[in-house]
């Protein structure tokens, strides 16, 4: 069966609407950014929707009062602006406040890494794993495909906690034909190798099965795995898997050495004691002005296919 792609934040959104159906505490708020499925909710659940305009750090704090009353908040607005433009509210108002009282606001940004591609450096969202990974009580969602959006929802109804979902711009090729329960450990295994662990997130992971596909034909086997919960994926399963790995390596879509996914993987290193060589690819940090295809702004960047290809190459060299 061929399940064909759709954009990530329409999956997520028509979840939402048919859970809104059974659930009159769920809420969902908008910074004057739309799509064909928001329409539905607003046409259908007038009292639960409202749309503050252009103004994302009154979207933040209309949601924590929602939140404070006891509803599910659903905030939605590009990733740059509801990451950067309302941070101070972000955390006072969300990472702050939860550590006091239960709060489930789920912020859902549409536009990660260079999903934007034409709309330069301003709409493009390189920082916002690092922002939001430095704000306590929060949980970050970051899917590959439109399967794995749409099954977050399940996370955003049961944790009680402010969430960030990040979400591509773009409809990417479908990974998964279906929700897998073992998806509830934050991650998922694509492919197995001998060689090398990659874990990549969000867009990455299509980088990384197309890096593990060109290194099989030179006889380099590498795993690639996906993951989609950043803060809280099941690291006691995780040793488990890499630990018959000579490297492990990591994929992302944000600025590198600069708190994101690299970080993550330096502290679960260091926590476990682990012993394995690790390899963290991202992006240099910089802003380019440069017009061109999502393929040739990752190269220009150092995380294009060729780019991780060759990184990924003399680390195996190295380890082997």
């Amino acid at each position: 069966m061929t399940i064909k792609p759709i954009a990530m934040r329409d999956a997520l959104l028509e979840k939402i609407w048919q859970a809104m159906k059974h659930d009159e505490k769920i809420f969902f708020v908008t910074a004057d950014f739309g799509s064909p499925v928001l329409d539905k909710i607003r046409a259908d659940y007038p009292d639960r929707f409202k749309n503050v305009g252009i103004a994302e750090q009154n979207l933040i704090n209309i949601s924590a009062g929602l939140g404070l009353e006891g509803f599910t908040v659903f905030a939605y607005a590009i990733a740059p602006f509801i990451t950067m433009r309302c941070y101070e509210q972000l955390r006072v108002s969300l990472a702050l406040l939860s550590e006091v009282r239960p709060l489930n606001v789920n912020l859902i940004g549409v536009g990660a890494g260079y999903s934007y591609v034409v709309s330069g450096p301003t709409h493009q969202c390189y920082e916002d794993l690092t922002l939001m990974r430095a704000l306590a009580n929060f949980e970050i969602y970051s899917p590959s495909d439109h399967i794995t959006s749409a099954a977050l929802l399940d996370k955003c109804l049961s944790k009680v906690a402010p969430k960030y979902i990040r979400l591509d711009a773009q409809v990417l090729p479908v990974l998964y034909e279906e929700f897998q329960p073992n998806m509830l450990q934050g991650y998922q295994i694509l492919r197995s190798g001998q060689d090398v662990c990659l874990i990549a997130t969000g867009y990455m992971v299509h980088t990384a099965l197309c890096v593990a596909e060109k290194l099989a034909v030179n006889g380099v086997e590498v795993a690639v795995v996906d993951l989609f919960d950043i803060q809280s994926f099941d690291e006691k399963s995780l040793i488990e898997f890499i630990s018959n790995y000579k490297g492990l390596v990591s994929l992302e879509e944000g600025f590198k050495n600069r708190g994101g996914v690299d970080a993550r993987f330096h502290e679960f290193i260091t926590d476990h004691d682990l012993l394995v060589p690790y390899l963290g690819i991202g992006v240099q940090p910089g802003y380019n002005f440069e017009l061109g295809s999502r393929n040739e702004l990752h190269e220009q960047v150092g995380i294009g296919l060729d780019a991780s290809f060759d990184a990924i190459e003399k680390f195996y060299k190295k380890v082997s």
